[in-house]
């Protein structure tokens, strides 16, 4: 650490690291002065990659430029950028904590299990070390890209209290953050210590004639507008193929105390998040039930 800083920080994110929404946090943090910055992101987006890694090949990186940081693009998913980044084989040493963010779109509800960002902050989780996922709540036509600049501002004093708190032998190792920010940020109703629910984009498919006709989802599911994905070869597509592309059918959002639900309410959420999602306590105890009468059933069925 230098001077009176508080620690390092690892930024990483799924937009990838020309995203406006990793800019404005690392600007905010390098601004603050109260930390050492470094930068582990995506060369280009991998939104929605959940939390892959790369496995049967290298990975390629590069350093850039970006004011204040040292900060290095790479070919990989979130999940690889955060593995590099606090194995001490990029950079000498460890951080102190890694934040994933900002996203393009809110992650809450059954979309966590989608998302890149959150992947990010999880992928850090797994290696120990202390991490918040952040996402801004984006809706087209109504946000501008100031809107990342506050939502990294109003979300410095939880970066900052999360980093000297991890000082504390209290403080939770079980579990990492997941933040929200709701849409209007500049009006919102503060911090809300939330649970992850069950919301949901449902989607659907249509068959399309050509690759132009899909729509490119953002991290949070969500249409955007329409443009072919970067990865998206057209040379490997023959006339025998049929081409599908997903399409939003609807939404549904709990009814309780749960992340989406206060995101729309205007609060800034805060989710604590583990590695696991475990059963509902019911699907428990019927399977421990269902279980135990399986070897007689099998024998009935053998008859």
């Amino acid at each position: 650490m230098e001077g009176e800083k508080l620690g390092t920080i690892l930024i990483t994110n799924d937009d990838g690291i020309d995203a406006p929404g990793l800019r404005a946090l690392v600007q905010s943090l390098v601004s603050s002065n109260l930390f050492n910055i470094q930068v582990c992101a995506p060369d280009s987006e991998k939104s929605a990659v959940s939390h892959s890694i790369t496995w049967l090949q290298p990975i390629a990186v590069k350093q850039v430029n970006i004011a204040g940081t040292t900060a290095f693009a790479v070919s990989g998913t979130p999940a690889d950028c955060a593995s590099l980044g606090v194995s001490k084989a990029l950079f000498p040493t460890v951080p102190d904590l890694v934040v994933s963010g900002i996203n393009k779109g809110s992650n809450c509800g059954y979309h966590i299990v989608y998302s890149g960002t959150v992947a990010g902050a999880r992928e850090a989780f797994f290696n120990d070390v202390p991490s918040i996922s952040i996402s801004y709540n984006w809706i087209k036509g109504k946000s501008t890209l100031n809107d990342f600049v506050l939502a990294a501002q109003v979300c410095l004093p939880i970066i900052s209290a999360v980093l000297v708190e991890t000082k504390n032998p209290s403080y939770p190792r079980k579990c990492f953050l997941n933040v929200d920010v709701p849409n209007d940020v500049a009006n919102h109703k503060g911090y809300k210590l939330t649970k992850q629910g069950k919301s949901i984009i449902k989607m659907g498919w249509r068959q399309v004639t050509s690759e132009t006709e899909g729509q490119k989802m953002s991290s949070d599911m969500t249409n955007t507008d329409a443009e072919t994905p970067k990865h998206f070869d057209p040379s490997s597509i023959s006339s025998e193929h049929l081409l599908f592309a997903r399409e939003v059918r609807g939404s549904v959002i709990d009814d309780d105390d749960t992340d989406y639900r206060r995101l729309l309410e205007g609060y800034i959420t805060v989710t604590p998040l583990a590695a696991l999602s475990h059963a509902e306590v019911d699907c428990q105890a019927y399977f421990k039930n269902w279980l135990q009468s399986v070897p007689e059933l099998s024998s009935s069925s053998s008859l």
